[in-house]
């Protein structure tokens, strides 16, 4: 492989110098237009794609709850039962066993970006993607059990979360292989790849549940048999994605961030203003992923048994797969425009799809419903995009200004703003994940004491356009305004 050698010559067949333990790349210019064209590009690849097959799974471990949970009732689970008759009890319990796994992603994201630089990307990916093995086939035993209570299920579910922290060390890891110009879209893939995981089950689980009820019979135990297919699909591919990470993806010597770049990522009023609106974008993305069935079969229960709909995976796939690939097309957008501007017009659109919600459940139409959802879908993707791209620009601005008025180098202050960079992507993440509790956790509480989800709803509506003002003040204002406040607008920078 062409390459640039330790020295920073190039030479007509070098290779990249490693550590003697591991694959850590002593040294990593991805800003060098050299290095970079030198080999540079092929390994920040590599890293990427087996990046994406790890988090991939990671999202399918994660999601597995919601693609279930539908059918369970039907697998002889008492507390589950009357879930496609609107029950209220049953709609709670489901839900409840959705938002758990979220919760408990949400809080191993920050322990999960903080784990790649002290053990390395290639080692932690290896590690997270083996850690599925666990919820899988725990998942795969007890839900054969008939007589298995709920609080058994609830920590099974919180077990799955494992695969919601596999993001945040995924994307800080390869936040540290590109260049900043081409962050954007690689985050973009990177996240989509992932946030496709959620589709992909959301599409696989409906047919091979039904599968089961077809090779045994449409009873509790052809139910059972069908989920323990939907779980244990995923083995080999998790299997496969720990040897792949392992044999061939690298690590960053440089990436090892010190406690002062995560104190300074932590401190800054940033991380938690993007934390914020992270919420909006990649919490109503997951959240809404991991409801959209249980919703699909409360608000229309004559289209969720088995048959059409749950021939074509039950539509709720289509919501993550629209969300999953609109993803990197936000963060291409941004590199050329601005993740700031990308990101306000995103909050006003969700605005409107939600208002579009609400008119679809008074008319009772499933296809006005099933597109203002897909509209929702398609922008948390952008604004995730966008919001993604959004962090390393901030941090490379502050970075920039900081080293012109202390009279420091820029390299040396850039390579601290990456490192800044990752840790706040943890950070930022992880928030973004609990928004996705929240907001089920919301849909289950209005249900309860409302009867109905729309007090929800029109929450949500307003916050999105609460999150628009907030991204419009601090990173969109006019130059009048910046010269006030010089801290802000740095998204577009």
């Amino acid at each position: 492989m062409t390459a640039i050698a330790a020295t920073g010559q190039e030479t007509e067949a070098p290779s990249f110098e490693y550590e003697k333990k591991g694959r850590w790349l002593t040294q990593w210019e991805p800003d060098s237009p050299k290095f970079w064209e030198s080999g540079g590009e092929r390994t920040a690849k590599k890293n990427l794609w087996f990046s994406v097959f790890a988090e991939n799974l990671g999202f399918s471990v994660w999601v597995l709850w919601g693609a279930i949970v539908t059918s369970m009732g039907a697998a002889g689970f008492s507390f589950l039962e009357g879930l496609g008759t609107g029950n209220p009890t049953a709609v709670a319990n489901a839900l409840l066993l959705t938002s758990i796994p979220t919760l408990v992603g949400a809080t191993l994201r920050i322990p999960y970006t903080f784990a790649v630089p002290r053990f390395g990307g290639r080692a932690f990916t290896a590690f997270s993607a083996a850690m599925l093995l666990i919820p899988t086939l725990g998942m795969a035993f007890f839900i054969n059990q008939p007589s298995t209570p709920m609080w058994v299920f609830v920590v099974l579910a919180a077990l799955a979360g494992v695969g919601g922290g596999n993001f945040s060390s995924s994307m800080a890891n390869i936040s540290f292989f590109f260049p900043e110009g081409k962050k954007g879209a690689a985050l973009g893939i990177n996240a989509a790849g992932g946030n496709l995981g959620v589709a992909q089950t959301q599409l696989a689980a409906p047919l091979l549940i039904t599968l089961g009820t077809h090779l045994l019979a449409k009873d509790a135990a052809g139910y059972r048999f069908g989920i323990t297919l939907a779980i244990l699909v995923w083995v080999p591919f998790i299997v496969a994605a720990a040897i792949g990470a392992l044999r061939y993806m690298d690590s960053i010597v440089s990436a090892k961030a010190d406690g002062k770049s995560y104190k300074l990522a932590l401190t800054n009023s940033h991380t938690w203003i993007m934390s914020f609106l992270y919420i909006g974008t990649f919490g109503s993305f997951i959240g809404f992923s991991f409801a959209f069935p249980t919703l699909i079969k409360a608000n229309f229960p004559h289209l969720a048994g088995i048959g059409w709909i749950t021939m074509v995976g039950n539509l709720a796939f289509l919501g993550a797969f629209v969300g999953s690939f609109s993803r990197p097309v936000g963060g291409w957008i941004s590199d050329k425009v601005g993740g700031a501007r990308i990101t306000v017009y995103v909050f006003s659109g969700m605005a409107i799809a939600v208002g579009l919600i609400m008119a679809a459940l008074s008319m009772k139409s499933f296809p006005l419903y099933l597109t203002a959802f897909l509209l929702l879908f398609v922008l948390t993707g952008i604004g995730n995009g966008s919001t993604y791209r959004m962090i390393p620009s901030i941090f490379g601005a502050t970075a920039k200004k900081y080293a012109a008025e202390h009279g420091l180098e820029l390299t040396e202050a850039q390579a601290s703003a990456r490192r800044q960079a990752g840790a706040a992507i943890g950070v930022i993440g992880a928030v973004g994940a609990f928004g996705g509790f929240i907001l089920q956790q919301a849909l289950r509480l209005s249900n309860i004491n409302f009867g109905t989800m729309a007090p929800a709803f029109w929450a949500y509506a307003a916050t999105f356009l609460l999150m628009a003002g907030v991204t419009w003040w601090f990173y969109l204002r006019s130059s009048f305004a910046v010269e006030k406040v010089p801290s802000l607008a740095y998204a577009n920078v």
